[in-house]
């Protein structure tokens, strides 16, 4: 049995024919440059690619997480990884503080007799940053570690838990302008000396043993 080929079929011409492989490899040349060189290989000759936002396609946006420590925000942030080459942007740029001058260090021993308490304090600038050490010859004592705003005596800022031991180290990034450092108590029946060292870019000391 003979199958009947369509009258429209034998009816087309080689010319037709050649006309409609033509257009089809045109067609396929202009998704070619138009769609998929942007979308796929971030290639946009016609410019096409960027009007259509296809050339997001081939370079989807890539992300990092940067928590913000200094501006007090422990939340992870999303950052947008920039072109090759450009620096990634922080959340908080005040990160880094350049200084004009040298940071300052010292060593102090405070002594205390039993059942004597005192409390020295840094004067610090908001955003400004002490590194610290301190630790008691013999035995353990009480200690608080706050701060307060300037001329503020009814309220302070705790950042350590009150605790008793015979040191600690650390660092302090000043939230606020004003005092902030130690408050001991020598609970013990014979008298400690206390070695504390600082550095860090703090305006002065201020010593309020007489006020106890």
């Amino acid at each position: 049995m003979t199958e009947s080929v369509p009258t429209e079929i034998k009816n087309i011409s080689p010319r037709q024919l050649w006309l409609g492989v033509l257009a089809s490899v045109v067609i396929a040349l202009v998704l070619l440059f138009v769609v998929v060189l942007p979308a796929e290989k971030g290639i946009d000759p016609t410019g096409a690619g960027r009007l259509l936002g296809l050339n997001a396609l081939s370079n989807p946006v890539r992300t990092i997480e940067i928590v913000d420590i200094v501006g007090g925000n422990e939340e992870y942030r999303n950052v947008e990884i920039p072109d090759f080459g450009d620096p990634v942007p922080l959340p908080n740029p005040n990160v880094y503080q350049g200084e004009a001058e040298v940071f300052q260090s010292e060593s102090r021993q405070i002594l205390l007799g039993p059942f004597e308490e005192t409390e020295i304090k840094m004067v610090l600038a908001q955003g400004k940053m002490i590194l610290y050490s301190w630790e008691v010859d013999r035995g353990d004592i009480y200690v608080d570690f706050h701060g307060h705003e300037p001329g503020v005596n009814d309220y302070w800022v705790r950042y350590q838990e009150q605790q008793e031991g015979v040191g600690g180290n650390g660092s302090l990034v000043a939230p606020f302008e004003g005092q902030h450092g130690w408050y001991w108590l020598n609970y013990n029946e014979f008298p400690v000396v206390i070695t504390l060292n600082i550095s860090g870019y703090y305006s002065g000391i201020i010593d309020l043993s007489a006020n106890f």
